[in-house]
């Protein structure tokens, strides 16, 4: 099995030196980058997870991951954010732009490791982007969704769902084994819309989980935490 390969970015060159050798003794392959700028001139789709630093230079940390997230080749890249904003507000806006983790300054290395670990076995179970007829869908068993064509299908017959359930279940798919709260679906997938109400968002789980049939089973409620998908 070929080594996982992890960006640490970060404007601190001493500690991307201790992060890299530390990541490396763990057997992952690891790439360095001083800013976002930089970083983006990698070739990002074949990374395995971002450990990413917030205060950067121009662009930061919760800009670069805005713009990993709106491109398709590196939309479901796991992010680590790695910083010393440690209010209870940046970390919440750090989640909310689609994070995996968010780690504050000073950290231990064996904290970042462990958090490395567990972002990584999380990413094994996620459903991912593949390309099928040079089309980018996204598989769950017989469930697939075409991100193209805006078409769901299970076992090739395919399921008539709103636009919102289609942008639900897609974000849903994208995070397996994660679970998303209202206020993240709700900025996910009706973005910059004025009103909307929780109940909005259960009304349109209920209908996508009658319109899914058995794969409607693997969309969980957590009371009190949101909706997620579960294998």
């Amino acid at each position: 099995m070929s080594k996982y390969r992890i960006l640490v970015v970060d404007d601190e060159e001493s500690l991307c030196e201790i992060l890299k050798f530390n990541l490396e003794r763990e057997g992952y392959e690891v790439l360095t980058a001083l800013s976002a700028e930089e970083a983006l001139t990698l070739d990002l789709d074949k990374l395995d997870l971002i450990i990413l630093d917030v205060m950067m230079g121009e662009l930061s940390g919760f800009g670069m991951a805005k713009i990993l997230r709106k491109r398709r080749d590196t939309a479901t890249i796991p992010i680590i954010f790695c910083t010393a904003r440690d209010a209870e507000a940046d970390k919440i806006e750090g989640l909310d732009i689609g994070a995996d983790d968010y780690i504050a300054k000073p950290f231990s290395v064996a904290e970042v490791m462990a958090r490395v670990r567990s972002v990584l076995r999380r990413s094994q179970h996620q459903a991912k982007p593949t390309t099928e007829d040079s089309e980018s869908v996204i598989r769950f068993e017989e469930l697939v969704v075409n991100l193209l064509k805006k078409r769901c299908t299970i076992s090739g017959e395919e399921i008539s769902l709103t636009r919102k359930e289609f942008d639900i279940l897609v974000l849903l798919l994208s995070n397996i084994g994660t679970i998303l709260s209202r206020e993240q679906i709700m900025k996910r997938v009706w973005s910059d819309e004025v009103v909307v109400l929780d109940r909005t968002i259960d009304v349109n789980i209920t209908r996508m989980r009658k319109k899914l049939g058995k794969y409607g089973n693997h969309i969980i409620t957590r009371t009190g935490y949101g909706y997620g998908f579960e294998e």
